[in-house]
């Protein structure tokens, strides 16, 4: 059974912003280009909440670590 993650809710919330955005502008008076304007605002607060706030290291020394895949 699949479990949902941090991340796949971030991806979730930054696909259903833009899609809210496409309808607002379809289906009411918001013109099309301020209506994903505003749910871009979102989408990027999503994102940079999933970047800075909830980040995807432990520790500042996680950045040091070495990649063992790309060597």
């Amino acid at each position: 059974m699949y479990t949902w993650q941090y991340y796949d809710l971030v991806l979730l919330g930054v696909a259903s912003s833009m899609l809210t955005g496409v309808g607002v502008g379809a289906l009411t008076t918001v013109s099309m280009s301020m209506a994903i304007v505003a749910t871009g605002l979102v989408a990027a607060a999503i994102i940079g909440h999933g970047l800075f706030v909830n980040g995807p290291i432990d520790q500042p020394d996680d950045l040091t670590d070495e990649v063992d895949a790309l060597n």
